[in-house]
């Protein structure tokens, strides 16, 4: 297949969704005066450069450079280190992470499994000798250390590199202290093994014991020369990682920290700060019941401060539980129907937010990230705001409609912005709510702007958007390609310029493109996410039925040519689709899916579906595998391409392959395209162009549509 080197699909690929080039990672100084931030150096370089804005003029230096450091030498990364950039989905190079010590004057970073430091305010970097390969180093908060992990081992060095030691070395080769388990970077939102004390004289160190988690192999069939890869996956309904706490001092004590883990095994969030005890958040295996627990640093005993219950599951929100400066713990809850902001006992929003994530809290407020809840009287579809919240009420820092965020200190808010008229996004430094600076971004302007409609759709008002090509005439109805997601954790219908590129580009092919967030996307409702609750298949399907056909009555579509396209949550909704609804949908491109929830891990497929041998008929139920459509004889075929990476550690291709062997059993006509080398992620660039080239060509052909050499 041919490729044109100014295509959509190809910018698209090598810039990366046009991210590469844009500041990220904002960290602000206590006292306002300087921003560190990651930026590339144009919209097609991935290497990542650590640099610092001083607030007060604006100007901007660059603190680290990733290529000078490595003296033009090319990047090895550590199996360790690709298995946590794959939990965070990066993809880009160079400095993709970095943390600092309170005062935001020193940053530590890895790179090539090497240990490296920046002075922030001279602009300076530096190698400090480590044991390679080095993953996740942080500086004390008073800025004297470095921890690290290097091969299971938690180290400590000085920040000058001196007196280096292990604190903590595995006694197994399955044991780790200082890393993230696999469904807790995975699921949990929890990238962390270790914390510092507030006073830089010990840390709180997670040690992990793989040992009970079953052994699955990654092997490469087109590379029949190398040994399978093995990897710890923790299936639903199969045992998971140990996982235990230590207060490790500086001068060598350890002191495990006590909580009912048979009861409370999973271990969702860890605060240490100066305001109080160190918190912890722990999790029952069927999510219905989490404790706050504050921890005596010098007994290890643990003490009660929340408990909350669900009857179908408890979420895990960012940046809580947590202390306010004043000692107040602050957490997020679903109460009344709604997802409020609690300080103390006293929720402080109600049913009008929804709240997102805390992404500040001092003495004054709690920052948060939070979008319309089902009583506003703006539905706002897509829009994520950013708000001060305090005891008088509620402001709006944000204020273009968009997806905002921030981060603060010291009177400084870097406000990130992405909106609907304008590519990518966009970080303005406030002080005191008023703009001082902009950050500059080098990402490449996508050359096209999505002709996009944010809607509702249905007698359940699904969040809905539909695109249609841009020299469209509005005078015949045109085949449709829904384009979802569709599932938890996983918002689409965005109120962003970006994110609608992809489906504009179908849509410029000569379709009419529907994106719908049913029940069980996030940003809603508590109720609207957890009525997925052990009937996931037929809830998502049924509402991207009802938001088609409801949206039929005010744009052009025809439905008697309907396609369906997703991928990993998309996938499974796509082949779904096909399967139990062949009247509504002609055919499907079904990528890196989940097929058998069995095969899936345990923290996110038992949330929503239970344990496999208590609720047998509910994983057959909602496994496409099992799916009653593939024996049906009545049922019409539907022609379906599935996709899958061969490396995909997350969602194995055992999914894609049984699901190919039941649509042979059943004579059903279906193509299947292995990526060899490819994970969960599609980084490279060659493999993500083509890939629209092969599904554009795919859909053109199975719903009886004029082929053209090239795509527009």
């Amino acid at each position: 297949m041919t490729t044109e080197a100014d295509s959509f699909p190809r910018r698209h690929a090598r810039t990366l969704r046009f991210t590469l080039g844009a500041p990220r990672s904002f960290t602000v100084a206590p006292d306002g005066s300087r921003v560190a931030f990651l930026r590339s150096g144009s919209g097609t370089d991935r290497a990542q450069s650590l640099w610092v804005l001083d607030t007060e003029g604006g100007e901007e230096r660059m603190a680290a450079d990733p290529r000078a450091l490595l003296g033009g030498a090319l990047e090895h990364l550590s199996a360790e280190e690709r298995a946590r950039r794959e939990r965070s989905r990066e993809g880009g190079a160079g400095i993709v992470g970095y943390a600092t010590d309170a005062a935001v004057e020193l940053a530590s970073f890895a790179l090539s499994g090497r240990l490296f430091t920046a002075e922030l305010r001279a602009g300076t970097a530096r190698e400090l000798p480590a044991p390679q390969p080095v993953i996740d180093p942080r500086p004390s908060p008073d800025g004297r250390y470095v921890a690290y992990v290097a091969r299971g081992a938690l180290r400590v060095t000085g920040a000058e590199g001196g007196a280096d030691r292990a604190l903590a070395a595995p006694e197994s080769e399955q044991v780790t202290y200082g890393l993230a388990e696999f469904i807790a970077a995975e699921e949990m939102g929890r990238s962390r093994g270790f914390w510092w004390a507030p006073e830089s004289d010990r840390l709180l160190v997670a040690r992990v014991d793989d040992t009970p988690v079953r052994q699955w192999w990654i092997s490469d069939p087109a590379r029949p020369e190398q040994q399978p890869s093995a990897v710890r996956y923790p299936a639903a309904g199969t045992p998971n990682a140990e996982v235990r706490l230590f207060v490790i001092g500086l001068d060598g004590t350890r002191t495990e920290v006590a909580w009912d883990r048979a009861r409370y095994p999973y271990l969702a969030r860890v605060h240490w700060s100066a305001a109080g005890a160190p918190l912890l958040l722990v999790q029952s295996r069927d999510q219905r019941a989490s404790l706050i627990l504050a921890v005596d640093p010098d007994t290890g005993a643990s003490r009660m401060v929340h408990a909350d219950e669900d009857p179908t599951w408890l979420e895990l929100f960012p940046g809580v539980p947590c202390w306010s400066p004043s000692g107040q713990l602050v957490r997020v809850a679903d109460e009344g129907g709604a997802r409020r902001l609690a300080v103390g006992e006293r929720p402080l929003t109600g049913p009008q937010l929804h709240i997102r994530a805390v992404l500040d809290v001092s003495d004054d407020d709690v920052l948060v990230s939070a979008s319309a809840g089902e009583e506003a009287a703006d539905p706002e579809i897509g829009e994520v705001h950013v708000y001060r919240v305090n005891e008088l009420g509620v402001e709006r820092l944000s204020q273009e409609p968009g997806v905002h965020s921030a981060v603060r200190a010291g009177g400084v808010t870097v406000l990130v912005s992405a909106t609907p008229d304008r590519p990518g996004s966009r970080a303005r430094v406030l002080r005191d709510g008023k703009p001082t600076a902009t950050v500059r971004s080098y990402a490449e302007n996508p050359g096209m702007s999505p002709r996009v409609t944010l809607t509702q759709g249905g007698a359940r008002r699904i969040p809905c958007a539909v695109l249609m090509p841009r020299d469209y005439a509005g005078d015949t109805p045109l085949p449709v390609l829904m384009d979802p997601y569709g599932g938890p954790h996983g918002q689409r219908v965005l109120a962003a310029h970006n994110p609608h590129l992809t489906s504009q580009w179908f849509a410029d092919q000569g379709f009419a493109v529907v994106v719908a967030d049913g029940r069980g996307t996030p940003g809603r409702s508590p109720a609207w996410e957890k009525s997925v609750r052990d009937d996931i298949a037929a809830v998502v399907v049924q509402d991207q039925v009802d938001a088609l056909q409801a949206l039929a009555a005010d744009f052009p579509l025809d439905l008697d040519r309907v396609a369906v396209r997703g991928w990993s949550f998309g996938g499974y909704l796509a082949a779904l689709a096909a399967l139990r609804r062949p009247d509504v949908f002609h055919a499907a491109v079904v990528g890196a899916p989940v097929t058998d929830l069995r095969l899936y891990d345990t923290h996110y497929q038992e949330r929503y579906v239970g344990l496999p041998d208590e609720q047998p008929d509910v994983y057959r139920r909602n496994s496409v595998i099992d799916d009653t459509g593939l024996v049906d004889a009545v049922a019409p075929h539907r022609p379906m391409m599935i996709i899958h990476g061969l490396a995909d550690d997350n969602v194995v291709v055992a999914h894609s392959l049984r699901l190919s062997s039941a649509l042979l059993a059943a004579g059903r006509p279906h193509e299947v395209l292995p990526l060899s080398g490819v994970t969960h992620m599609t980084p490279q660039e060659e493999v993500a162009e083509n890939l629209l080239r092969l599904q554009l060509d795919f859909l053109r052909r199975s719903l009886g549509l004029a082929n053209e050499d090239e795509p527009r």
